[in-house]
């Protein structure tokens, strides 16, 4: 047992009302811990409590008791006897009737009637004298917050747990329940009191019964709180949200029908409230009281319920979207409304639940019948009145909800309105007969106002076919009947002649009711197969004649979407097998029709949108897409269009046919094949260099093979690459076993361009394959790319980053013999010689030579004064770096060296001698800027994230936070470098260079440099306003400035060169080059004049006259900024205390 020196310490330390609250809790703590380590029991806390339970001192025994029920509250999981239980109960119970003790006993009975059996719970007699206790001692409304809360759910808790048991109590329990709730205004308690509602009308169910006779009484005090409204924002310390609350009411207000006299009239007559929220509120609680009430109790109102109905729809249902842009598959598109959701819900809820009295309103209804008696007089939509244009909106949709809800209710519109609609248009059964046998309705004929709620009744009946097992009703019978009318009617209203253009609600209602027609279950409305192909051959003649009409084009190729994977998912096949036939090999055949007048890039869209109907008819496509690829690359040479048509076609196979496949679970084969034919097409063109003269051609072959190769698994790359060396090696004139010697003249490599194009889709193979695909060859191809690179080949160059990206850097035992590690791929990069002889042939020097041999690295220090070899080099190693930085390598570190020598050397004196046709004048190659500026853009290669390779979609190796570390490694060179030198060629590049790594560098790592950098950023900008060619780095380092200006640790290094950074951005305002340069600059200004008012006011002057002329800019963009700007320097005034 516990020391009561222990014990008491904790007691007082609990009832002291001077100790903190902290102390308290850990002083309770401490008893419930003595409790559940057994070394105090409940009995001889409770001894030792007694003085305090019994004390004359309020507060002393206030206390006291709660830390008693605090301890059972935490005890919860503990044994205790049912002789024991019974005590407590008795004791607290009585304690309701001390008021100063009132939180004590609600706790203490809380704890105990949330025990569970297992552990010994309250028995009913012991819930009845609780509950009992409770409603003759307790004044709920007069308590505190936290107490009534407590009432609340203590009367919650007995009326879900202990219902048996409290039953018995009757008047009482509710007048007590009535006080209780009586003008609570707390969110959390109502909450509780809604509930406790509800659980009343569980307890009491008899409609004639106990309840009934109270529902008055109980309904009055409800009724204040609807609709829910809070008036001010509720405190931190509750959770409850409106619409949690007007749930929990909503619920109440539903739990019985014997609200129903007194809740429908409110409900009604709130909906007439301006408050939307009342209203949508009003339409919920309806829908939901009508289901709970039942049919019979409902049918009273039906009337008022329709009559309210029609006029929310009428003015609160918008104008519809006539557009595919967002359109649904089924129906029309209407502007989002929560109200006229919430009314189409209740009035399909009131349908379900009275289908033939809801119906029959509807169907006799004088707007109604105003709407569809006027039907022949609504011809088109843009003569329509705005009133009736709502009526026709509002009766639209009312009849969709009744065709979609039930049987019968779509059976009865049908029956009336439909029929009665066909009547008033004069088609009469032998005009449908002669329409269905071949006849052809008159353009002239075709009435909107029909079409359109055709296309809402249609809509409302597939919907309802779909969920129902029901076949051959009424309306199926009627539609059948009416199909070939439908066909006509819809068809005519697309049709463009001379001097008709149909005007885009023609063209939605016509292409919209087309496709729901063609989108019915055979099975249940089982239009004629000449019908579904005479919209499938409708459609498809849109798409070949009427290309001209975009709207009604890009409409109907989407109908012809929905519609093939409509017949794909549902496994149509009597119509998928149609579609195939008169879509899916209609598209196909028109890639190899010229006499078809449909642009080629159509044709292309049309393809893939068709293909996107289901993996079945995307793999069709895809076998007639590489026939049409392979064939127009067989006839570049004699042929000018067929490259054009190539490259749309590839374009469309990298960019949307190859992503859906994969996306899609397509078969990785179908990738592998088409990759390896591309090769055989390549190694059959043996006798043509028509294919890789053309640079659009070439770029779309690379792309198309790179994606192709880049999806694929280890084992299929294997098999690509392999055929891909295969054909590099026997198509070309490379030895790549012995690839020491090729021609060098004036810079220009003698490589056919038939031989380059082979090499540069080689290279694109390489930069997509994965880490651990085998590469034969890899030493003969390393240097075949060494000396490839050299020529400007930039895709080879980013191979070789690739394939040194992807290394291991170490050997694990390799399988085959011409495996290498990195670490031996880069001694032959950087240690292979290269020798000038004297006939100018530059080969790899391998032994001795009788001309001079230099290295990569000493090509890229202009030794041989060739200064566009010397630029080809640097960009090569500028590929070698990036590969290498991405994955860590400390070689980077060499690689940053040479570059930064570069742009720091004025003059390297030559080692070797001049290659014949090079420059001889020294003076113009001492200051030459092309290898330079060179060395500058390859800081840019190194930090840019590159699209066409290096990256991970390609599988490329990238360690995390690279760029950080080399920022952090270059920024203190590039600070010290540009500090001391002393050429302004040589400084100019350097500030170019840095620029490109401070504008890819991540902004946080700038931040943290912000005062050594920011001197450095405002000479890049103003050195970088002089070219044109300049603007895209300028850009980023206004967004490094921007990203500055924002942040605390920026705005501190900024504040000491306001000024400056003020008076730069004043000259980029009216920047003509570059629209995001202008708006960025004046966005800086906005937030520069938030500095202390010391360090900007002496300019406020001119930053408000340069912003003046920025109001007049060509661009909205710049002119919006301009505004605030100015208001923002405007309101800059000279009396503003000085901020320091």
């Amino acid at each position: 047992m516990a020391e009561t020196t222990q014990l008491t310490r904790h007691i007082e330390s609990y009832v002291d009302s001077s100790s903190t609250p902290s102390h308290q809790v850990a002083s309770l703590d401490a008893i419930v811990l003595l409790i559940k380590t057994n070394a105090l029991t409940l009995e001889a806390l409770v001894r030792e409590l007694d003085m305090y339970l019994t004390s004359t001192d309020t507060l002393i025994r206030s206390r006291g008791i709660l830390l008693l029920a605090e301890v059972l509250t935490r005890i919860n999981s503990i044994s205790l006897d049912s002789k024991t239980i019974h005590s407590l109960v008795g004791f607290f119970k009585e304690r309701m009737a001390d008021w100063k003790a009132v939180r004590g006993a609600l706790v203490g009975c809380l704890a105990l009637i949330r025990r569970k059996s297992v552990v010994g719970m309250v028995t009913g007699s012991d819930a009845k004298s609780i509950t009992q206790s409770f409603l003759q001692h307790l004044q709920v409304q007069s308590l505190g917050l936290y107490d009534r809360k407590l009432c609340f759910e203590l009367l919650d808790y007995l009326l879900e747990h202990h219902v048996d048991s409290i039953a018995s109590l009757e008047e009482d329990l509710i007048f007590g329940i009535c006080e209780a709730i009586d003008a609570e205004k707390d969110p959390e308690c109502l909450m509780l009191a809604f509930h406790i509602v509800e659980s009343l009308a569980r307890l009491y169910p008899d409609p004639s019964g106990l309840l009934a006779s109270f529902a008055r009484d109980v309904f009055d005090l409800l009724e204040p709180y609807f609709p829910i409204h809070f008036t001010h924002q509720t405190s931190g310390d509750t959770h409850v949200q409106r619409d949690d609350l007007s749930r929990t009411l909503m619920s109440a207000f539903a739990s019985t029908p014997v609200f129903e006299p007194f809740v429908i009239p409110l409900l009604l007559q709130k909906l007439s409230s301006s408050l939307h929220s009342a209203k949508i509120d009003s339409l919920q609680y309806l829908r939901v009281c009508s289901s709970k009430y039942g049919a019979e109790r409902i049918a009273k109102y039906t009337g008022a319920i329709w009559s309210s109905l029609k006029d929310t729809l009428y003015t609160y249902l918008g104008e519809p979207d006539f557009s595919f842009t967002l359109a649904p598959t089924d129906g029309i598109n209407f502007p989002k409304s929560e109200v006229v959701v919430e009314a189409l819900s209740l009035l399909q809820q009131l349908i379900v639940q009275n289908s033939s009295q809801l119906v029959s309103l509807i169907i006799d209804d004088e707007d109604v019948n105003f709407i569809t008696n006027s039907i022949a007089s609504y011809e088109m939509y843009d003569t329509i009145s705005v009133q009736e244009k709502k009526k026709l909106h509002a009766i639209g949709r009312i009849l969709y909800i009744s065709a979609k809800t039930s049987i019968p209710s779509c059976n009865a519109v049908f029956q009336s309105l439909f029929l009665r609609m066909m009547d008033k248009l004069g088609f009469s059964a032998s005009n449908i007969d002669g329409l269905q046998n071949g006849g052809i309705l008159a353009s002239q004929s075709v009435n909107f106002g029909f079409l359109y709620l055709c296309i809402e009744l249609l809509s409302g009946c597939r919907e309802l076919v779909i969920l129902s097992d029901e076949k051959r009703e009424t309306y199926c019978t009627i539609l059948h009947s009416s199909s070939a009318v439908l066909f006509n009617a819809f068809g005519s209203v697309l049709a463009v002649t001379a001097d008709r253009c149909p005007s885009h609600p023609d063209i939605y209602i016509g292409v919209k009711g087309l496709q729901i027609l063609a989108m019915f279950h055979l099975d249940v409305f089982p239009i004629p197969k000449s019908t579904f192909e005479n919209i499938l051959k409708k459609f498809m003649s849109i798409i070949i004649e009427d290309f001209g009409q975009t709207v009604l084009w890009n409409a109907t190729l989407k109908a012809l979407f929905h519609i093939g994977s409509f017949v794909q998912k549902f496994s149509e096949s009597e119509k998928a097998m149609s579609y195939r036939s008169f879509v899916v090999d209609k598209i196909m055949e028109m890639l190899s029709l010229d006499d078809i007048a449909l642009p080629f890039s159509l044709k292309v869209e049309a393809l893939y949108d068709i293909g996107m109907t289901g993996m079945k008819n995307m793999l069709t496509i895809l076998q007639a897409m590489e026939g049409a690829i392979f064939t127009n690359l067989s006839e570049v040479h004699s042929n000018l269009t067929s490259h054009e048509t190539a490259v749309q076609l590839l374009e469309c196979y990298s960019c949307k046919l190859l992503p859906w496949i994969l996306k899609n679970g397509g078969a990785e084969e179908f990738v592998v094949q088409f990759a390896v034919d591309i090769w055989n097409q390549a190694g059959n063109c043996m006798d043509f260099n028509s294919p890789f003269e053309d640079k659009g051609l070439l770029d779309a072959m690379m792309k198309a093979m790179k994606v192709s190769v880049g999806c694929c698994s280890v084992e299929s790359q294997n098999v690509t690459i392999q055929k891909a060396y295969s054909t590099l090696s026997s198509h070309t004139k490379f030895q790549l076993n012995d690839v020491g010697r090729l021609p060098l003249t004036s810079g220009k490599y003698d490589i056919s361009p038939r031989d380059e194009g082979i090499l540069l889709l080689f290279a694109s193979v390489i930069i997509a394959l994965r880490p651990k695909t085998h590469i034969p060859n890899i030493r003969g191809l390393l240097h075949l790319f060494i000396i490839t690179l050299l020529k400007g080949v930039v895709p080879v160059a980013q191979a070789l980053g690739s394939m040194l990206n992807k290394l291991t850097s170490k050997s694990n035992g390799a399988e085959k013999s011409d495996e290498l590690t990195l670490e031996e791929a880069l001694d032959i990069i950087f240690n292979t010689k290269i020798w000038f002889s004297s006939n100018n042939m530059l080969q790899i020097y391998n032994g001795s030579s009788n001309g001079s041999d230099i290295v990569l690295t000493d090509l890229c220090l202009g030794i041989t004064n060739d200064r566009l070899l010397q630029s080809n080099a640097i960009c090569g190693l500028s590929w070698i770096g990036k590969g290498l930085l991405l994955r860590g390598h400390e070689k980077i570190k060499d690689i940053t060296m040479i570059f930064t020598e570069c742009l720091i050397s004025d003059r390297r004196k030559t080692s070797v001698p001049l290659v014949e046709g090079s420059l001889e004048n020294t003076e113009k190659q001492k200051c030459d800027p092309l290898a330079r500026k060179c060395a500058t853009e390859a800081f840019h290669v190194l930090m840019s994230d590159a699209e066409d390779c290096l990256n991970r979609k390609f599988h490329a190796t990238v360690r995390p936070l690279y760029k950080q570390r080399f920022f952090s490694s270059m920024m203190p060179i590039f600070l010290q470098l540009i500090s001391r030198s002393d050429s302004l060629l040589s400084r100019s590049l350097l500030l170019r260079a840095f620029a490109h790594v401070m504008s890819d560098t991540p902004l946080i790592v700038i931040l943290n440099e912000a005062k050594k950098l920011i001197p450095v950023l405002l000479d890049c900008l103003f050195m970088l306003t002089e070219d044109i060619q300049d603007k895209d780095i300028l850009y980023g380092l206004l967004l490094v400035l921007s990203g500055m200006l924002t942040e605390k640790n920026g705005q501190e290094a900024v504040i000491e060169n306001a000024h400056i950074i003020i008076n730069g951005l004043i000259k980029l305002v009216d920047y003509p080059h570059k629209t995001l340069v202008r708006e960025t600059a004046i966005q800086c200004l906005v937030a520069l004049s938030e500095l202390p008012h010391v360090r900007i006011y002496p300019l406020r002057t001119q930053v408000l006259q340069a912003i003046f002329k920025c109001l007049d800019d060509t661009k909205r963009s710049v002119r919006n900024e301009a505004v605030k700007c100015r208001q923002a320097w405007a309101s800059i005034a000279s009396s503003r205390s000085l901020r320091f």
